[in-house]
C-alpha cells in the first residue's frame, strides 16, 4: 500500500485520510517512528504545514504520538471513530432487532384484532406517511438514496412513519405493547432516522408499508408478519455486515493505477 497524491478537497482532511489508512493496515507498527514531515509531504505533494496538522490531529485522535525532537511514533492503529461508528451501529441494530420483535406481534394481533376505528386510523396514517415520501411512487422495496431529502421533509417523513407503526400497535388492543411502543418511540425515531438518511442502509419503501396495511386489514396475521420482516429485515442485516467488516479491521484498498506517483516510491522509515 502507497500513499498518493493529495486531491482537491481539504489538503488537510486528505493527509488525514491517507495516514489513518496506513496506520489502520499496519503499515506502521505499533511503537514504530513514522516517516519525517517532510518525507510525508514529499510522497504526498503537500507543504509540511499541512502534514503537520494532520499529524496534530491523528495525535489528538490517540493514533500518533509526537516525541519532542525524537519524531513521531505509532500509539494505536484503532481508528477510534471508526470504533464510536461501530458502537453506533451496534446500538443501532438492537434498535431494530427490538423493533422487529415489537412490530412483529403488533402486527399479527393487529390482523387479528383490529376494528373499524383502527383500520381507519391505521389508513390515514398511512397516507400521511405516504404523502410525506418522496419516494411514495417507487416500485424499489428498498431505497438507499435518501442523503439528499431536506432536515425538514426528513423529520416529517420519520414522524409520520412513526404515527404508522404505532397506530399498528393500538390495533393490537394489547396495553401493554402500546405502553412499550410509546416508551421506545425516542429510541425508533433515531433509528428510522438514521436509516432513512444514511445512504449505506436500506430504507423500505412506502409499497411496502401498503403491503402492510393491507394484511393488517385482510386479517392474515402470516402476511402482516411477513411484511413487517420485509420492511425491516434488510437493516438489520446490512448493519451485521458492517458491524463484521469493521469488527475484522477492513480497511478500503486503494488499488493503484498507472498514473499512481507513489506506485514506484514506496514509503520507507528515517534512519
Amino acid at each position: 500500500m502507497s500513499l498518493q497524491a493529495a486531491g482537491r478537497r481539504s489538503l488537510v482532511d486528505d493527509a488525514i485520510d491517507q495516514l489513518r489508512v496506513q496506520l489502520t493496515a499496519g503499515t506502521w507498527p505499533i511503537g514504530a517512528r513514522i516517516p519525517s514531515e517532510s518525507v510525508i509531504a514529499e510522497r504526498l505533494r503537500v507543504g509540511r504545514n499541512t502534514v503537520r496538522e494532520a499529524i496534530r490531529v491523528l495525535v489528538h485522535a490517540g493514533m500518533l504520538e509526537s516525541r519532542q525532537g525524537d519524531g513521531t511514533y505509532v500509539r494505536s492503529i484503532t481508528d477510534p471513530g471508526d470504533l464510536v461508528r461501530r458502537i453506533e451501529h451496534a446500538d443501532l441494530r438492537d434498535i431494530f432487532e427490538m423493533r422487529r420483535a415489537l412490530d412483529v406481534e403488533a402486527a399479527r394481533l393487529a390482523a387479528q384484532r383490529r376494528d373499524a376505528e383502527d383500520l381507519d386510523r391505521i389508513r390515514r396514517a398511512l397516507i400521511r406517511r405516504g404523502a410525506a415520501d418522496g419516494s411514495a411512487d417507487s416500485r424499489e422495496p428498498h431505497d438507499f438514496d435518501r442523503g439528499d431529502v431536506a432536515e425538514g421533509e426528513l423529520d416529517d417523513l420519520v414522524e409520520q412513519d412513526v404515527a404508522f407503526h404505532t397506530a399498528i400497535a393500538i390495533a393490537s388492543h394489547n396495553s401493554a405493547m402500546v405502553s412499550t411502543y410509546r416508551w421506545f418511540s425516542d429510541s425508533l425515531w433515531r433509528g428510522i432516522r438514521t436509516v432513512v438518511g444514511d445512504g449505506t442502509l436500506p430504507d423500505a419503501s412506502h409499497a411496502l408499508h401498503v403491503a402492510l396495511a393491507d394484511a393488517i386489514e385482510a386479517g392474515d396475521p402470516d402476511a402482516a408478519e411477513r411484511a413487517v420482516r420485509r420492511i425491516l429485515e434488510p437493516a438489520v442485516i446490512a448493519l451485521d455486515a458492517l458491524l463484521h467488516d469493521r469488527a475484522q479491521h477492513r480497511p478500503v484498498e486503494h488499488r493503484p493505477t498507472e498514473h499512481d506517483p507513489m506506485e514506484h516510491h514506496p514509503m520507507e522509515y528515517d534512519a
